[in-house]
């Protein structure tokens, strides 16, 4: 990463809120590179507030030099906490599976190894769903794809420069010298494919592709 809707759905470009616990749900997916689901899903109206981290591993306290060389068995995830008044479970994850690329199980686009491969991490509430997201996304595709659903697993927290990383104005050294956060991100996002293979998969019914 360092190298560089069936369902109809408003997107804002708005910051995210956080409002009350009592009234969120959460959903954990992987897809690829942690900042830019975060990225994504932080314009969608009703998402209260989004984290990135790692999941799905046995190795306790993953770092991020770790999980990004492949030197866990976690992936890097987000944790989109929404409000349900506002926007569903099955809406986020119509979203999600149209933002990524479901055939690949090697990875996703420029990033490659089994921690960037993608899943949707469901409660036993939030399993019968995830299947069912799965199958429409299948039925669109005509085809079957690698996304998995697995349990619920423990999510760690990535540290702070990770988080929102796509809109930091803090500097961070680059190929390119010293520039700030949200403009190495463009650079990365953009060298990387992923806009333009997801709209080559899923053509209008892409998410989020520019």
């Amino acid at each position: 990463m360092l190298r560089f809707l069936s369902l109809a759905l408003t997107i804002v470009f708005a910051p995210v809120l956080p409002v009350a616990a009592q009234s969120t749900q959460t959903a954990v997916v992987a897809g690829g590179c942690f900042w830019c689901v975060e990225s994504d899903f932080r314009r969608v109206q009703g998402v209260t507030d989004m984290r990135v981290g790692f999941s799905g591993g046995t190795t306790p306290d993953p770092v991020y030099d770790d999980v990004a060389r492949g030197r866990t068995d976690h992936l890097e995830v987000a944790e989109i906490t929404f409000d349900p008044a506002q926007i569903s479970y099955d809406q986020i994850l119509h979203m999600f599976l149209r933002s990524v690329d479901v055939l690949d199980s090697g990875g996703q686009f420029c990033d490659r190894g089994a921690h960037y491969t993608t899943a949707i991490f469901a409660t036993p509430a939030q399993t019968a769903a995830a299947q069912a997201a799965i199958a429409e996304a299948e039925a669109e595709l005509g085809q079957s794809i690698v996304t998995p659903v697995r349990e619920a697993a423990t999510f760690y927290e990535a540290d702070e420069f990770h988080q929102n990383y796509a809109n930091s104005t803090e500097r961070t050294l680059t190929r390119f010298g010293w520039v700030e956060r949200r403009d190495a991100y463009k650079r990365y996002r953009e060298g990387c494919g992923r806009d333009r293979r997801v709209r080559e998969l899923w053509g209008a019914s892409a998410a989020f592709a520019n």
